[in-house]
């Protein structure tokens, strides 16, 4: 299905599919998603996202959307899912908390994979971000740029290297990647048995 719309995270959505979308916003990772796999539960804190994501997805049996924070849903029950995905998201709360409790959704021997942004601090981070100028302009020229109106919209409080740290504390043997276009991408497997 071709995209209704481009911005930076729906550059990214191939690098999900590849592998719950939280933060599931108007519904479209989450339709991508539900055409390749048995279920879906997207899940978002704002009544109109959770609106226009039911409303975009109807006569889909697969994709089911609750509104609420996935930090305190006891909807969502621990050890539950195979893949959870957060795009743009975890950057609205407290990195640790929100990464554990993605963990814990997790069953075991489940993919987790975070696309999510970082502040520029360091000289190298602005040159990395400035590289990310051209690209923004190809895309945006090329696709209909924007996503729904009243989309949250928040900057990260940590930086490149910050996000990076606790990602390979909390979760070992991830692979976090910085992209252009200003983000991150984060993947981690959850061992069969144990593991944070």
């Amino acid at each position: 299905m071709p995209d209704p719309y481009w911005n930076h995270n729906v550059h990214y959505h191939p690098v999900v599919l590849a592998a719950v979308p939280d933060g599931c916003g108007d519904g479209l990772l989450a339709r991508k998603l539900a055409a390749g796999t048995g279920s879906v539960t997207g899940m978002d804190r704002s009544p109109e996202m959770i609106r226009l994501a039911r409303e975009s997805a109807e006569g889909l049996g697969n994709v089911t959307f609750l509104e609420g924070d996935y930090l305190d849903a006891p909807r969502l029950p621990d050890e539950t899912y195979g893949f959870v995905s957060a795009v743009a998201v975890v950057h609205h709360s407290e990195f640790e908390h929100a990464v554990g409790r993605l963990v814990r959704l997790l069953a075991p021997g489940g993919r987790l994979v975070i696309v999510g942004l970082a502040r520029d601090r360091a000289p190298l981070d602005w040159v990395i971000g400035a590289l990310g100028v051209p690209a923004n302009l190809f895309h945006r020229s090329r696709r209909n740029e924007g996503g729904p109106a009243g989309m949250p919209i928040e900057d990260s409080t940590m930086s490149w290297s910050e996000v990076r740290q606790a990602a390979h504390r909390l979760l070992p043997g991830c692979r976090f990647r910085r992209r252009l276009l200003w983000r991150y991408t984060l993947v981690w497997d959850k061992p069969q048995e144990g593991g944070p």
